[in-house]
């Protein structure tokens, strides 16, 4: 119980509803704290909260959410073509800031993932993608690109 109130994380093998107070209610840990299995970003997993929130143990943030990624992750945006998240730093639209079940603390498995915001039916159009067992980012970068629909 420890762990959850210094860190958000449940102690290994706790019940799921560690995180609900004695009143039902969801205590102030992050809710992807429960969900982490694959890995966990950096800063968090060594507890370096203050790189990214305020201290004193606010969950304010150091900056604004929109600038905050970049402080420390570098990525081209110079492209013709942008993201549209990333384009308005809307990074938590497809990472976890703390950790993820899936890779590069995706907020799914990558062709799920994709198709939550781009309609199915809309990708299905094109014979290409019918039928075809590739990850969207093998032909298509996530950030930007000079190409149309983000090819690489």
């Amino acid at each position: 119980m420890l762990s959850v109130f210094f860190d958000g994380v449940p102690a290994p093998g706790s019940p799921k509803d560690s995180l609900i107070d004695d009143r039902g209610r969801r205590k102030s840990a992050p809710d992807t704290a429960r969900r982490i299995r694959y890995g966990e970003h950096g800063p968090y997993a060594a507890k370096l909260c203050d790189g990214c929130h305020l201290r004193g143990g606010s969950f304010k943030l150091i900056m604004p959410i929109e600038e905050l990624c970049f402080h420390c992750h570098t990525i081209t945006v110079d492209r013709k073509k942008v993201h549209g998240p990333l384009a308005s730093g809307g990074c938590r639209v497809c990472h976890e800031p703390h950790g993820s079940s899936f890779r590069l603390l995706l907020t799914s498995e990558s062709r799920e993932f994709c198709v939550r915001c781009h309609a199915t039916e809309d990708v299905l159009k094109r014979e290409v993608h019918r039928d075809n067992p590739m990850e969207c980012t093998d032909c298509h970068d996530a950030h930007a690109s000079d190409n149309e629909h983000l090819l690489k």
